[in-house]
């Protein structure tokens, strides 16, 4: 019923993959694995109610703190993931990282920490830097079926003086790990005991393959939010737009104040609004057959990867659609296969170390997007791999 497998030109709109790859890379008209966006056109529903909105053709002030926007994000995370969430703790904003940093400022102060795990999406990092906060690494376990959490050097972080709050990526990126409900329980109970709050970042929380669990179900007090957006998972982040669920009455207050009044974004951006309305009562089924499309994506990647290097051991990871790609078995020197894949292969893909530093040997690889494209990328780095291994 979804064609996820015919190209779409992105060339000419824009396009922070595909326009602006030289930023990064150095070179135009590279093959781009990078920024997590997709490559697919957005689910039907979505792209019929912007229409319809576009075409009433008066685009003036709207609001987003209405029924339609909240039950729509209450009701999908009730039928989806049977969370039972209050709709007057549902606030907007123009972007997740937004909403995290507002709460970073409400809840810490210049110079105390925020326990993050690592490698870690890199936007937090410059986030807590531009801010003046520290971030405190608690570096996962690599082991032979994933990632795996210290719990020793995570009690010991958050037990800091100056250890304020979790900044908790839910499905964690880049790994791909989705925590299970023993890990996020565990975590709660590390925090409440050293009087750490927590901000779960949950963007990829639709594309998990295992289960997952918001942290409203394992949360033991208040003092917490979640933060979301429908970006990912439809494939609509040129809109605008997320939301939280912050229960603490002051703290969202506090929140709103900065929104409002210190920020000047009272009124949201529409079609974003819209977007994830139609996203969140209509797009199942759309969302059920792009999850199994990438699954098969990335499952192609671990064939392909460990058919042609056992040593790498790569795992499907439990969500995302990133593939995180540990290259140190091979002992590849990572500057010269960013050359080689830009020159020879004319070939994108992140390199681990704009994560920090534990993702140094490491590659994140987008597979967002037709099965075709991610052959091609496997193509370029496969041979580019035995290329340097060969002059090994």
């Amino acid at each position: 019923m979804f064609d996820f497998s015919t190209p779409v030109d992105r060339y000419g709109t824009y396009c922070t993959q595909w326009d602006y790859v030289q930023d990064r890379f150095g070179e135009a008209d590279l093959l781009p694995f990078t920024i997590s966006d997709m490559d697919f056109e957005t689910a039907p529903c979505i792209q019929q109610a912007l229409q319809q909105r576009l075409s009433h053709g008066v685009l003036g002030y709207s609001r987003w703190n209405h029924e339609d926007f909240k039950l729509a994000i209450t009701g999908w995370f009730a039928k989806r993931y049977q969370a039972e969430l209050t709709p007057s703790s549902v606030v907007y904003g123009p972007s997740v990282i937004y909403i995290i940093a507002q709460l970073i400022q409400l809840w810490t102060q210049p110079g105390e920490g925020v326990l993050v795990h690592t490698p870690a999406y890199d936007a937090f990092g410059n986030m807590l830097e531009e801010n003046q906060r520290q971030l405190l690494a608690s570096p996962l376990l690599k082991t032979p079926s994933g990632y795996e959490i210290d719990w020793v050097q995570f009690e010991a972080q958050a037990a800091l003086p100056q250890c304020k709050v979790l900044l908790l990526c839910s499905p964690q990126n880049p790994t791909g790990r989705v925590w299970t409900e023993t890990e996020l329980a565990r975590m709660a109970a590390v925090c409440q005991r050293h009087q750490v709050k927590v901000i779960s970042d949950d963007i990829h929380m639709d594309m998990a393959y295992q289960r997952y669990i918001p942290w409203s179900e394992v949360a033991q007090d208040q003092h917490w939010a979640l933060v979301s957006s429908g970006s990912k998972s439809f494939n609509i982040p040129a809109l605008t737009g997320a939301y939280a669920f912050i229960p603490d009455s002051l703290a969202r207050e506090g929140y709103l104040r900065q929104l409002k009044a210190a920020h000047g974004l009272s009124s949201p951006a529409i079609l974003g609004v819209i977007a994830h309305i139609a996203a969140y009562q209509q797009g199942d089924e759309w969302l059920d057959a792009l999850k199994a499309y990438l699954k098969i994506n990335l499952n192609y990647v671990a064939e392909r990867l460990n058919l042609e290097f056992p040593a790498v051991n790569y795992q499907v990871p439990d969500g995302t659609y990133l593939a995180w790609i540990d290259l140190n078995p091979l002992k590849v020197d990572m500057d010269i296969l960013q050359q080689v894949l830009i020159r020879d292969y004319k070939v994108a893909i992140m390199r681990g170390d704009t994560y920090g530093e534990e993702g140094q040997g490491y590659v994140r690889l987008n597979v967002g997007c037709p099965h075709s494209k991610v052959v091609a990328g496997m193509d370029a780095l496969v041979a580019a791999l035995h290329q340097l291994t060969r002059d090994q």
